[in-house]
């Protein structure tokens, strides 16, 4: 009885330690900043243990922590000093923290996935001195966004992308809650001066490639939501390359009430275009100044202003340009000299003003009206006297590679005066109400368009003494008076003038709901659109929402299913045929998508990574049909076609070299559409031959045969899109730091140009391969310390950079130029973008 009695005890002694050991107590609370703003993502966790929580979009957190026992809670975030607090909470207990960070300008490691967004949301956020530091032939902000899994772009000279299969202009974006426009007359990247996003104002960047939330406005791609940054102190930056100069500067009052922050830039890619197959003058000039005003009227009321004003003018006079095509069986030269020139003038003024106020601590209101105004002036007048020459191709022969003999000679003449005065105004209501574990967003808005639209623009082509398209010959007429008189035929004729007034109005309504159990997380955002357009008399209803589950596995995984109906209502490029007409009866795109979603985060190396991999599917109706030419998007204006678009997405990124990021990313997609009104006939001769134009000699057709082409690949149908980015340094010098970007992406469908045939559109431009090497020093960093007179001392950041654009080399077509023979025959030669280019850069932080 005593063994039995003494083994009793023990079991009773084990079992009290195992329910004491299994006894918590909970610390819930909200984190804000010093203007009462919940903090999102933020990092809370039990200094020495990896049990935490991460806040969500209103600031809430909470974490399980041990009872009766005393245990250090650590709170940090990006930007703000992390806290450190003790606690000893009895079995059960529910402590209440609602602690308020302050900002800090202390630099933290570049790279930490503790301290992530919340990743239920659709929407990825994107570290500002990765865009800032980040190398471009465009030296564009965009060009960062071009690494990401689902967004592909095939030319270096353009801050234009595309985005799992949609063109450049279903892309969002947003500068502190505004809409962005782009201007609508550029047909090059050449052409393109600077994006409106000063990435040195950036604070935060959040990216979305599709299933984005209903409070994002009405496209069908993607959005891009951009925060200028408050700052607390004075501070800047100034910037020196081979491609321009940025300075600036902000500031707040010793109150804090005002903010100020305010950028300048200049750009010129002179330098840069003089690696273009076309030799000539190159005179391109960017500049613009934007500013960006708060104060606090206030602790419940804030006002700010952010304004824009930018001048792009682009001149270039050719010269000579000598290109080198065709196949190794067929190969081809083109020698071109240029006479006339080009000037392009784009204007584009833009100033917004926000009234953010706060009747109560989970209440946010917003009133923002804006005004966009875009002068754009396009002239030219080009002429070419052109030879195309066959090279002689047999490796025996001395002359190898030499012009063998000519194929014809010709010239062309290309003219415009193309005017363009837009301006929209907006005036829009933003609102949401934070609560315990879910939160309300609602908005509406009011935009007026004014769009002024002024085209004459021709093109005239004499290949080998006649012109194309040939006139009727008028040899043998027995009375050529009696006959019609014989007209010149143009190439390309657009003359019209538009004045086009309108009004929009949308609103939408949201709600997100947050709450977990005891094995997992989970997250539901669910909400509507409407808008309705005054010029097509058309409403739209469009219901979005998504789903994200996060088990307590072992492995930290997270799950998230989104999608919904996305309409595009037209703009006035959607609008305007290839004629310059404009069908004021056009209707919305629609796109029904839907988004499947998995992210893993996990070490190697004892390094933080993490695994990003999406599927996705778009069934697109009402298509508008287009044609792309370089960055030019010229629309069918009319919905006579459906699409679909499908894919993979993935991305790895992490600490590939201990304490600096790098990620990988790769897309496989496919994208086809289907025109209803696109059959043609294949017409055959008395010998059964197929007749082609140029090629046939008996061209007397005695049958033809109706063909229904059916899905067509896109003009934006990357099959394989990969790139990334990697960073290193040398480990006994940390201060010197190399980086490099790759770009792959299979060839882009073409066809010949004007034509409005669609199915002609099966040719495929070569695979765009591109490599971008960069090295860069500090300087003057927070570790690194100057004393005495050294006049550095005194400032926060100094580094300069020796970047290698192109580096093997490669010669990638961006588009096609046609031109035609007597005989009907078409010759495609390929534009090429840039070649290898040296870039150097200083940067300076005070």
């Amino acid at each position: 009885m005593n063994s039995k009695l003494f083994i009793s005890i023990i079991l009773l002694l084990l079992a009290s330690s195992i329910l004491n050991a299994q006894e918590t107590a909970t610390i819930k609370g909200k984190l804000i900043d010093n203007k009462d703003n919940p903090i999102e993502g933020a990092s809370v966790a039990i200094v020495g243990s990896i049990k935490g929580d991460v806040s969500d979009k209103n600031g809430n957190f909470s974490i399980k922590i041990p009872a009766n026992k005393e245990v250090v809670v650590g709170i940090t975030f990006i930007g703000f000093t992390p806290i450190r607090e003790k606690f000893k909470l009895s079995s059960n207990e529910v402590f209440i923290f609602n602690p308020k960070l302050k900002n800090s300008t202390t630099n933290i490691t570049e790279f930490e996935l503790k301290e992530e967004q919340n990743r239920t949301e659709t929407m990825v956020k994107i570290k500002p001195n990765l865009a800032s530091d980040f190398m471009s032939s465009s030296g564009s902000f965009e060009a960062i966004l071009k690494t990401l899994p689902g967004v592909s772009s095939n030319n270096e000279l353009s801050s234009q992308y595309s985005v799992r299969g949609g063109n450049y202009d279903e892309n969002l974006i947003y500068v502190n809650d505004i809409e962005i426009f782009r201007p609508f007359l550029i047909r090059s990247g050449q052409q393109e001066g600077l994006s409106f996003i000063n990435s040195e104002m950036v604070s935060d960047i959040e990216f979305s490639a599709g299933g984005f939330a209903a409070k994002y406005g009405d496209k069908m791609a993607s959005v891009l939501d951009i925060t200028y940054k408050e700052p607390e102190e004075f501070e800047g930056s100034v910037t020196v390359s081979l491609q321009g100069a940025n300075i600036n500067f902000g500031g707040a009052s010793k109150n804090h009430r005002f903010t100020y922050l305010t950028g300048a830039r200049y750009k010129t890619n002179q330098y840069v275009l003089q690696s273009l197959d076309t030799d000539g003058e190159y005179q391109p000039s960017f500049y613009d100044i934007q500013t960006y005003l708060t104060y606090d009227i206030s602790e419940k009321w804030e006002i700010g202003f952010l304004g824009n004003v930018a001048r792009n003018k682009y001149k270039f006079i050719p010269d000579t340009r000598e290109t080198e095509f065709g196949t190794i069986n067929e190969a081809l030269q083109l020698t071109v000299y240029f006479d006339g020139q080009e000037v392009d003038q784009f204007q584009t003024y833009f100033g917004a003003i926000s009234n953010t106020f706060k009747p109560k601590e989970n209440v946010e209101l917003k009133l923002i009206s804006s005004v966009f105004r875009d002068l754009e002036d396009e002239r030219f007048d080009i002429e070419g006297g052109y030879r195309i020459d066959e090279l002689e191709r047999d490796l025996s022969k001395d002359n190898f590679g030499d012009v063998k003999f000519n194929r014809g000679v010709g010239t062309y003449l290309d003219h415009a005066r193309n005017q363009l005065d837009a301006t929209v105004f907006n005036i829009e209501h933003k609102g949401k109400i934070y609560k315990s574990n879910h939160t309300t967003f609602w908005g509406v808005k009011y935009q007026h368009e004014d769009i002024i639209d002024k085209l004459n623009e021709w093109g005239i082509i004499d290949s080998t003494g006649y012109l194309t398209p040939k006139p009727l010959d008028s040899v043998g007429y027995v009375n050529p008076a009696a006959q019609t008189p014989q007209l010149l035929e143009l190439n390309e004729v657009l003359k019209s003038k538009v004045s086009l007034q309108s009004n929009r109005y949308s609103g939408y309504l949201q709600r997100s709901y947050n709450w977990e159990s005891d094995t997992t997380k989970y997250a539901f955002n669910i909400g509507i659109r409407g808008n309705y357009w005054d010029l097509n008399k058309e409403f739209i209803f469009s219901p979005r929402g998504s789903f994200s589950i996060q088990p307590n596995w072992k492995h930290d995984y997270l799950f998230r299913l989104s999608g919904g109906v996305y309409y595009q209502p037209p703009f006035y490029r959607e609008m305007r045929d290839f004629d310059g007409k404009i069908n004021r009866d056009i209707k919305s795109q629609v796109s029904y998508q839907a988004v499947l979603g998995a992210d893993h985060n996990f070490k190697a190396w004892g390094r933080p990574f993490k695994f990003v991999a999406e599927l996705y599917y778009k069934h697109m109706e009402n298509v508008i049909p287009y044609e792309i030419d370089n960055v030019r998007i010229r629309y069918y204006a009319k919905n006579n076609a459906k699409a679909y678009s499908t894919g993979a997405d993935f991305k790895i990124n992490g600490e590939f070299v201990k304490g600096v990021e790098s990620w990988f990313s790769m897309s496989v997609m496919k994208t086809a559409e289907d025109l209803k009104d696109d059959f043609y006939y294949d017409y055959y001769n008395n010998e059964g031959e197929k007749i082609i134009p140029g090629y046939t000699v008996n061209n007397s057709a005695v049958d033809s045969i109706r063909i229904e082409p059916g899905y067509i690949p896109r003009p934006t149908d990357q099959r394989v899109n990969f790139s990334l980015y990697f960073q290193d340094y040398i480990p006994k010098l940390p201060s010197f730091k190399m980086h490099i970007a790759l770009y792959y992406g299979m060839g882009l469908p073409f066809g010949p140009p004007n034509t409005q045939e669609r199915y002609k559109a099966t040719f495929r431009m070569p695979d765009y391969r591109r490599v971008d090497l960069g090295f860069s020093y500090h300087l003057k960093s927070d570790k690194k310390e100057f004393k005495g007179n050294n006049p550095i001392k005194h400032l926060k950041n100094v580094w300069i950079s020796a970047e290698v654009f192109n580096l093997l080399q490669i010669s990638n077509v961006i588009s096609y130029l046609w031109l035609e023979d007597v005989s009907g025959r078409s010759y495609a030669v390929p534009n090429y973008l840039t070649s290898r280019q040296l870039n150097v850069k200083l940067h300076v932080d005070f």
